[in-house]
């Protein structure tokens, strides 16, 4: 399971739809999810697309920790050809990371209930209902398929920041501002 590079904001394989896979339980499919997870916890992050690792396939990894998933856990999941559909028109803003775009962080508006569905690698039907930071994680990676970056999302990009100076906002949010926290790992 090696570390694959991760494709950076501006390498064209992050602006295309990736291709749908053919067959979830492809020994191949199986082999780059287990590259993507290996990636992502080395990053250290919370998602990973194949587009990320230059792969172009609708295969995302992600997890979400206890300590983000307001009290949720989601071990590390695997999903092949994945449909989000939203279960609410409610947006929440939330704060967002990549992988592919180190050093910043932008608030990001985002369904904050969804139902997602596509296959793991045993070709299996996955079908789940997600809301808060689960449903943050899921939409950030279903984007990448489709050549979507977070900073697409962003209503305003004042509210992007470097990931070094987001004491600044923290400070402020404690201070009373309203902006959320930004903690924690990229997607």
């Amino acid at each position: 399971m090696p570390v694959i590079p991760i494709a950076r904001m501006g390498n064209p394989i992050l602006r295309v739809v990736a291709d749908p896979v053919a067959d979830p339980t492809d020994p191949a499919v199986a082999r780059l999810a287990a590259d993507m997870i290996a990636t992502m916890l080395d990053a250290p992050g919370v998602g990973l697309a194949a587009p990320q690792v230059s792969e172009s396939r609708r295969v995302i990894v992600f997890r979400v920790p206890a300590d983000r998933g307001e009290g949720e856990e989601v071990a590390t999941t695997v999903l092949v050809n994945p449909v989000i559909e939203p279960l609410t028109d409610e947006r929440a803003l939330g704060w967002e990371g990549c992988l592919s775009i180190p050093g910043l962080r932008g608030l990001v508006p985002r369904c904050t209930r969804i139902r997602y569905k596509g296959y793991g690698l045993d070709g299996a039907r996955i079908e789940r209902e997600a809301s808060g930071f689960h449903a943050r994680v899921v939409q950030h990676e279903v984007d990448h398929l489709d050549g979507v970056l977070y900073l697409d999302r962003m209503d305003d990009l004042t509210l992007l920041a470097c990931t070094e100076e987001m004491h600044h906002i923290n400070a402020a949010r404690a201070a009373g501002n309203d902006a959320p926290s930004a903690r924690g790992e990229q997607r």
